[in-house]
């Protein structure tokens, strides 16, 4: 049945400031795909990410190219072999499963056979500065269970430590976002280790983290910009313990969720996170965190504003999405 499409590029005010090793920004600018079969409408949301080479335009007109098939009555399997993983795939993508459930009358996770899901906890960004501002920001944040706090530059062991002074109790979790060396790498893990740190996320750069493969991990180390979609699995084989599940990176749920099943018959933990973003890209991710040993989706809660009918935050705890959001 033909299907029409529309594209939205919106920008989202963040509440302060979000920094990691890369750089700073205050505004979360995602694109959304919403596509319509007569009166029943699906939508996704989706964040382009430079890192991977990845534009707000460039992601859009990715978009765009798929009007003609979409008229033509292209589905959602045959959107899998159209366009290649990444963002436009993953709003495209999560359209259709929004879409196909109005059309069942059903949710989502009903579709893919899933459990009805449950709240899940979520972590708490604690973005890059100086110990002093991160422990501020920590001890703001001290009465959540999980944090999970950004490194990667000169200094990351005074950081760390800073964190855990002002944060107690709370579980820490690192993401170090491809920024430290193979020289600091023994260093900084050793000062996590102290911590009391329970997962660094992505220490070294993709393609150059060869070394995590020889050396004694003296915490579990979890592959982030290493592991896009199933594809990238084999290469992480004796150099991570847990994997990072973003849909933006698998272009959508429908690889997500077959890239967590593939990973768990790996022996790897599964995390599930995502860019920062609206209640619209995230929850699609509530669904792969079922059963996830970490979940990071705070992105709605650090926006000055999240969109209308948004998930339902209690604290750390994130539920799923009610039906007039998605799914």
């Amino acid at each position: 049945m033909p299907i029409s499409l529309s594209v939205l590029v919106e920008r989202w005010p963040i509440a302060g400031t979000f920094a990691i090793s890369r750089g700073a920004k205050t505004e979360a600018i995602v694109v959304v795909a919403e596509i319509a079969d007569g009166n029943l409408k699906g939508r996704g949301e989706c964040v382009p990410y430079a890192r991977f080479g990845e534009s707000v335009e460039g992601v859009a007109a990715a978009i765009e190219t798929m009007r003609e098939p979409l008229a033509r009555g292209i589905d959602r399997a045959e959107l899998q072999k159209a366009l290649s993983k990444g963002p436009a795939r993953n709003a495209l993508d999560c359209a259709f499963w929004d879409l196909e459930a109005k059309r069942a009358g059903k949710r989502v996770y009903e579709l893919a056979s899933l459990s009805p899901p449950r709240p899940v906890t979520t972590a708490y960004t604690i973005s890059l500065g100086t110990p002093e501002s991160m422990a501020a920001a920590a001890q703001k944040a001290a009465a959540r269970p999980l944090l999970k706090v950004k490194l990667g530059g000169d200094g990351d062991p005074a950081r760390i430590a800073a964190v855990r002074r002002a944060a107690p109790q709370s579980e820490l979790i690192v993401d170090a976002n491809e920024g430290w060396t193979a020289q600091n790498l023994a260093e900084n893990l050793a000062a996590c280790a102290a911590a009391g740190v329970t997962l660094v996320e992505q220490p070294l750069p993709a393609g150059g983290d060869a070394i995590l493969g020889t050396m004694r991990r003296p915490i579990p180390v979890c592959a982030d910009e290493s592991v896009h979609d199933r594809a990238s699995l084999a290469a992480l084989a004796g150099k991570y313990d847990a994997i990072n599940i973003k849909l933006d990176k698998t272009g959508g749920l429908t690889e997500a969720l077959a890239l967590a099943r593939e990973a768990a018959r790996a022996g790897l933990a599964i995390m599930v996170g995502s860019m920062v973003s609206t209640s619209l890209a995230t929850a699609p991710a509530t669904l792969v965190a079922q059963g996830a040993r970490v979940v990071d989706l705070d992105g709605p809660i650090l926006l000055a504003k999240d969109r209308p009918d948004g998930l339902r935050y209690d604290g750390s705890l994130v539920y799923p999405p009610e039906a007039k959001l998605w799914g």
